[in-house]
């Protein structure tokens, strides 16, 4: 017969079925998200590169459309251009309206209100957009962007 779990750490949302869930759902995210990088490069690193690409988790090269470095590097100065990790990181999880794009400062929010052509703000390092905007983002910026899926956005 089970064990009667403490009230406390149910209460706490400690359940075993939670822990059992949390663990399913850490592993699958794991799994999905094989194929992200292991380590971006710096924008101006990559337009030395003959074919500039990263390295995934998985073991494939994720490739950079030329045109689309020449792009950044055209609305960004030199330091900005050294300070600008890419693939830029658009996290996506449970809420399904919005998504944030990964940011690590101003840079990503300049290159973000520039595609958009909108203010936007980076708050908590994350820039807030919403489907449609994620839209025009990746149209514009199909290889120097990639998906994370992430559980945290259900308590964002």
């Amino acid at each position: 017969m089970p064990q009667p779990q403490d009230e406390r750490s149910v209460q706490r949302g400690h359940s075993t079925y939670e822990k059992i869930l949390q663990e399913s759902l850490r592993s699958e995210l794991r799994a999905v998200n094989a194929g992200l990088p292991r380590s971006p490069k710096r924008l101006s690193e990559l337009l030395t590169e003959q074919y500039p690409h990263v390295v995934c988790h998985d073991g494939a090269a994720h490739s950079f459309k030329r045109s689309e470095l020449e792009y950044l590097a055209g609305t960004l100065d030199t330091a900005e251009q050294e300070a600008l990790e890419l693939p830029m990181l658009i996290e996506l999880g449970a809420n399904e309206a919005e998504a944030y794009i990964i940011c690590g400062g101003q840079v990503e929010e300049k290159i973000i209100s520039r595609v958009l052509n909108m203010p936007v703000t980076c708050e908590r390092r994350r820039i807030r957009v919403y489907r449609p905007q994620v839209a025009l983002l990746r149209r514009k910026l199909r290889t120097t962007t990639v998906y994370v899926f992430s559980h945290r956005l259900a308590t964002c």
